[in-house]
């Protein structure tokens, strides 16, 4: 039996913080649009902000589906699943937004990440979601699979790119300025990557 929690703490952030991959899924308000479903695994790259709020790096790739659905409608569910020890899936839905490199905030976002180099990445925004409702469910079904490592291909062929070689690789890409849908997507050119925050 599945329980609803109010918020995001104790052995619910352990659990989600410790999955070495997790899905997001959005879609189009239209009926006929395309459902977007996402693996997001760089270990690093996703971050509990508060009790209610989760955020994520979005990299390079050859889709802008999740930014588009985000853009147009806000709605995301995020769910993680446990492929090792007891069985459990937890699900986060809430309104996701994507937080661009020219936002005023994207720095301070970036700051709240720790062991993850974006540029190495092509990090293209970072997805700050709102939970407005979180439950569990038993993940009986879920089969054990073992986590190795990273895998570092993606790191490799995007560390080289700078600011204008990658808005090039985007412009050239079908699905990154408009969603499969024809929804806006990626804003392009891609701004500047800001400076990171000195901390003390």
């Amino acid at each position: 039996m599945g329980k609803t929690y109010e918020r995001i703490d104790g052995w619910l952030r352990e659990f989600i913080e410790a999955q070495p991959v997790f899905f997001t899924a959005t879609a189009p308000l239209a009926g006929d649009g395309t459902v977007n479903l996402s693996p997001k695994g760089v270990t690093g790259s996703f971050a509990v902000l508060d009790e209610l709020t989760v955020a994520y790096l979005d990299f390079a790739g050859s889709h802008s589906e999740t930014v588009a659905h985000l853009r147009e409608n806000g709605r995301i569910t995020l769910m993680w699943c446990a492929f090792q020890g007891p069985p459990n899936i937890v699900r986060v839905h809430g309104r996701g937004e994507p937080v661009f490199r020219d936002d005023p905030r994207f720095p301070e976002l970036l700051a709240r990440f720790d062991g993850v180099d974006p540029e190495q990445h092509g990090l293209r925004a970072i997805i700050v979601v709102t939970a407005e409702l979180v439950r569990d469910s038993c993940g009986y079904a879920v089969p054990f699979m073992a986590y190795e490592q990273d895998r570092d291909l993606h790191a490799r062929r995007f560390a080289r790119e700078d600011d204008d070689s990658l808005s090039r690789y985007f412009e050239k890409k079908e699905h990154i300025a408009s969603s499969i849908d024809g929804l806006p997507g990626l804003p392009l050119p891609l701004p500047p990557t800001p400076a990171a925050p000195h901390i003390v």
